[in-house]
């Protein structure tokens, strides 16, 4: 025995002891398994099953619904954190532990491996095409005749071992032929493309939109039916040169998109209104 005293039956527990779905589940003394690791378990069950949303109790509030001593509470909530599920830190209420966002900034030539890495992650692909082929439809978007022959690499973007995003990119395969030796594993396509063949992005386009996903992109990514993705297309130039499209896809609990503004300098934003492009506002004008 561990000193801590009986309880009357628990909130969550409904006739004979069995706990009700969603409830605490007021641990068994007599098993040899001990209370903090019986605490922790039922704790994980619930956040599992999605029963805390919004907020997660207190160690009061913990201690009075599971019947044992703040310290056992305390050792549960450290094993909860040590699973990353939780956060617990000294003299703060525990919370619940959101996968860290990735951001990227709006209107600039970025990088999604320094994205992420720059958010504390470590960045990881896993590479599922990597070949030279044919292919009208990207050969057109190019601006190449549809018979030129393309690079193409296709990766499932790893952030801390979680799925991020499912990137394809599509060059001429004249320039980006020296990259068919890259290991994409752990690196950023344009590091490789300027290292092996002397070609450095200097500008493009690209295109934000928000999608549901395909139930096989849901299986890559990891998500249910429940979370959106976005989808973004971007047409990468060298001076007026078009050498690279890609279209990333990514999971929508995981990634943000950041825009700065000035009223000296404004931005323009371009929305797609029934096909046709307008402008939306300039803080200038």
């Amino acid at each position: 025995m561990t000193g801590e005293r009986s309880q009357p039956q628990g909130r969550g527990e409904g006739r004979d002891g069995i706990p009700e779905r969603g409830g605490a589940a007021r641990p068994d003394r007599s098993s040899p398994l001990p209370l903090w690791a019986q605490v922790h378990d039922n704790l994980r069950a619930r956040l599992e099953s999605g029963e805390f949303t919004t907020a997660f109790p207190g160690e009061l509030a913990l201690v009075e619904e599971y019947g044992v001593s703040r310290h056992t509470v305390r050792e549960a909530l450290r094993q909860l954190r040590a699973d990353g599920l939780v956060i617990a830190e000294r003299g703060r209420p525990p919370r619940l532990a959101v996968p860290a966002e990735i951001e990227q900034p709006v209107g600039a030539l970025y990088s999604l491996f320094a994205s992420v890495e720059a958010a504390g992650q470590t960045q990881r692909s896993l590479v599922r095409v990597l070949d030279i082929r044919a292919d009208g439809v990207f050969a057109a978007r190019l601006g190449l005749e549809e018979s030129t022959q393309l690079f193409h690499l296709e990766r499932l973007r790893l952030a801390d071992d979680e799925p991020l995003a499912v990137d394809r990119v599509w060059l001429p395969a004249d320039l980006a032929r020296p990259l068919l030796t890259a290991d994409f594993t752990h690196t950023s396509l344009y590091d490789e493309l300027a290292d092996r063949a002397g070609v450095r992005l200097t500008g493009g386009r690209e295109v934000l939109r928000a999608v549901v996903p395909t139930t096989a992109e849901r299986r890559l990514l990891g998500i249910d039916a429940g979370v959106a993705a976005f989808a973004i297309d971007r047409l990468g130039c060298m001076g007026r040169q078009s050498v690279e499209w890609r279209h990333t896809l990514v999971r929508g609990d995981r990634f943000t998109a950041r825009a700065e503004f000035s009223a000296r300098d404004g931005y323009r934003i371009d929305l797609a209104a029934g096909g046709r492009e307008v402008d939306a506002f300039s803080l200038t004008g």
